[in-house]
């Protein structure tokens, strides 16, 4: 009845947390004492919860009990079941209270709470940068492992993000899945439909600081700056000439290889 009342009347001594039941009290004062009293016999990973060990012995046994019933997909954890499910669903049950935004899982709100607050609590132990999330610091890392697990099956491509993959996949099927609800245009990527959609609204979000110029996309404005800098990031590996455009070391490079 307590998760009806909402009466949680057994407090942590320790930092007066509540719960509603005397198990999960004892489950959580493990949290201070450190004690993991389950143990995994593969690996050695110790656990608070006898749930939570049999949960991780499913990582090496490959076992998946939990299965959609809408495409069939299975899952280790039935709470991952119920998120999936809202894929189905269209249901987003956690809304950020600061622009109403909502999403499928509280992670995913908890990520997205830190654009508003700026926090960045995951850090990289090589060069120092921050991110908000821990998905985007292992992205992150791959910087300077030049890790690529993700590969293309059709050319051999590889690639550090998944949707990287997924957007690259798309130039062999030519699916163009994000299309222009003025002129039906169509994009393999959602955010060339968004710089796309600027054309037709004139919006021009980035602003060189130097001269007040606006454009259309961030990579137009990096290019621009150059301008002001001097600098010229792009270089031809063959004669060393460089180039403010990535496109202007292109057509260069045809000079080299005999390419109309």
């Amino acid at each position: 009845m307590r998760t009806h009342t909402g009466e949680k009347p057994y407090s942590c001594n320790v930092c007066g947390k509540s719960f509603t039941s005397k198990g999960n009290l004892a489950v959580h004062m493990r949290t201070h004492t450190d004690e993991n009293s389950y143990i995994c016999n593969v690996c050695g990973k110790s656990f608070i919860q006898r749930g939570k060990l049999t949960e991780h012995m499913r990582t090496h046994t490959d076992e998946k009990p939990y299965s959609c019933n809408v495409c069939g997909k299975s899952f280790i954890k039935r709470g991952k079941l119920t998120e999936h499910m809202r894929t189905h669903t269209d249901e987003k049950p956690y809304s950020c209270n600061v622009c109403g935004k909502s999403f499928i899982k509280r992670g995913k709100l908890n990520e997205h709470m830190r654009t508003h607050t700026g926090e960045k609590p995951y850090s990289c132990n090589v060069c120092g940068k921050s991110f908000s999330s821990k998905g985007d610091l292992a992205v992150h890392m791959r910087t300077h492992t030049d890790e690529k697990p993700y590969c293309c099956n059709v050319c051999g491509k590889s690639f550090r993000k998944k949707g990287h993959l997924t957007e690259h996949t798309r130039t062999h099927t030519g699916e163009k899945p994000y299309s222009c609800n003025v002129c039906s245009k169509s994009f393999i990527q959602k955010g060339t439909l968004t710089d796309h959609m600027r054309f037709h609204t004139g919006e021009k979000p980035y602003s060189c600081n130097d001269c007040g110029k606006s454009f259309i996309r961030k990579g137009i404005l990096s290019d621009h700056i150059c301008t002001h800098t001097g600098e010229k990031p792009y270089s031809c590996n063959v004669c060393g000439k460089s180039f403010i455009k990535r496109g202007r070391l292109s057509e260069h490079m045809r000079r080299h290889t005999g390419e109309p």
